[in-house]
Order: structure tokens, then sequence, then C-alpha cells
């Protein structure tokens, strides 16, 4: 399916407010209630829209701790990464995981109460042997930009 302006705007409105109510998008947009609708719907379907979430100021409920964790496995084969990250995927902890090219494997952004919850998880995941050769941890002391939304227009292919 091929995306036009209004498509692309409806996504970026979206991405700032997810429960925005269907006829103010429509007339940020330029359309009427009913055609804005079913543009949603198939965007939905097209799978452009995997979903709606609320972004939860986890530090309102108390302390947190964020680390980046550079992780580097002893092998590379194709049953090493799956064992890895079918572990990992199961920590509540990790809110990211990605395969990254460079000097190490993964790069996983943990979410925790504390430091010592964060060294326990680590701990385990050392001692279920899942193939972790060496692990490098980046205690986030601040977070002066953080976004939930990107420019969509840079994306898409002209």
């Amino acid at each position: 399916m091929k995306l036009d302006k209004i498509d692309i705007k409806i996504l970026s409105e979206l991405q700032k407010n997810g429960r925005i109510p269907n006829v103010e998008l429509a007339e940020l947009v330029n359309l009427s209630p009913t055609p804005c609708l079913m543009r949603i719907k198939r965007l939905q379907a097209e799978g452009y829209i995997t979903g709606y979430s609320a972004q939860v100021d986890v530090s309102k409920l108390g302390q947190t701790l964020t680390v980046f964790t550079e992780i580097t496995l002893k092998n590379h084969h194709q049953n090493d990464f799956a064992r890895f990250l079918q572990t990992v995927a199961k920590i509540d902890s990790v809110v990211e995981c990605h395969l990254v090219s460079g000097g190490y494997d993964y790069l996983v952004k943990f979410i925790t109460p504390g430091i010592s919850e964060y060294q326990t998880i680590m701990e385990r995941l050392i001692e279920l042997e899942i193939g972790i050769d060496k692990y490098f941890s980046f205690v986030v002391l601040k977070s002066p930009i953080v976004k939930s939304y990107l420019a969509l227009d840079d994306f898409v292919h002209k």
C-alpha cells in the first residue's frame, strides 16, 4: 500500500496523541470524520499502526534506574542468538534489545528500581549460561532528550 500525505499526517498526529478524537484528527488532516476513520482502519489493517499505549512516567511510582548494556556472546551461531533472545525477552526490565554491528552483539536497555535489581538480573543471566561472554553496563544519569515520535516525512520514499 502506498501512503499519501494525508496518511502520513494521520500517523504523525496519532504518534503525538493516540487518544485524539476522530473528529479532531479529521479536522487536522482536512478530511471529514468518516473518511478519516476509514484511513485509520486501513493503516491498522496494513500494519502501519501496531497499537496504542499510554506513556507512563515510571519515576512518579518510585525510584528507577536506566542502564544500557553492551552484551557480547561467546559463539555466533543462529541457535546462540535465538537462545539469548528467548531468555532476554522474558525479562520485564528489558525494554529494548538491539542486535548491532561493531564491537559487541547486543545493546539492551534495562529499566529497574535500582542498581541491585539490575545486578541481580545480570548475575542470573550469567548463571543461566545462555552464551554471554562479557557485558558492559552504562548507567544513565539523566535523559535530557527522549522523544516518543518521529518526523515521518523523513522516512517516506520519494
